[in-house]
């Protein structure tokens, strides 16, 4: 991955939908060479997909939790594949300190949530969670 690969994920980070076109000028490269590097990266799961960001009045995943996850490490490779299984689990993140893994979860009301928390605590691989509830985002990028 060089600095045209940084630089096309930032923009697409900021608008995935911008055309290929219109990132081939940001970039000084020809759309074709945009579409070539965007279809590499993606073989190669550094680009994993493509999502869509709600806005306020949108419906949403009104719960959210953080839910630190702390694995046997003979069954973490289990654990993982589990986790990214669930809906209800939007990102998973492996971690350093006390825990392995932190997990952002979101359902639409808090008897959702607490099934999804004790499914979670159920996995193979799982020994503890501690879960804590967002109770309000004060930055998002």
């Amino acid at each position: 991955m060089d600095d045209f690969d940084r630089r096309l994920i930032d923009l697409l980070t900021v608008n995935a939908r911008t055309s290929t076109a219109a990132l081939g000028r940001a970039l000084g490269l020809s759309r074709s060479t945009v579409q070539d590097r965007i279809a590499r990266l993606e073989r190669q799961g550094v680009i994993a997909g493509y999502t869509v960001k709600l806005g306020d009045p949108a419906p949403r995943r009104r719960v959210s939790a953080l839910v630190m996850i702390s694995v046997n490490a003979r069954l973490a490779d289990r654990a993982v594949h589990a986790l990214r299984k669930m809906p209800e689990v939007l990102r998973l993140h492996s971690i350093s300190g006390q825990y392995d893994l932190c997990a952002t979860v979101g359902t639409e009301t808090h008897d959702a949530m607490d099934a999804a928390l004790d499914a979670i605590g159920r996995l193979p691989g799982v020994e503890r969670t501690m879960s804590s509830i967002v109770l309000s985002t004060k930055m998002e990028r």
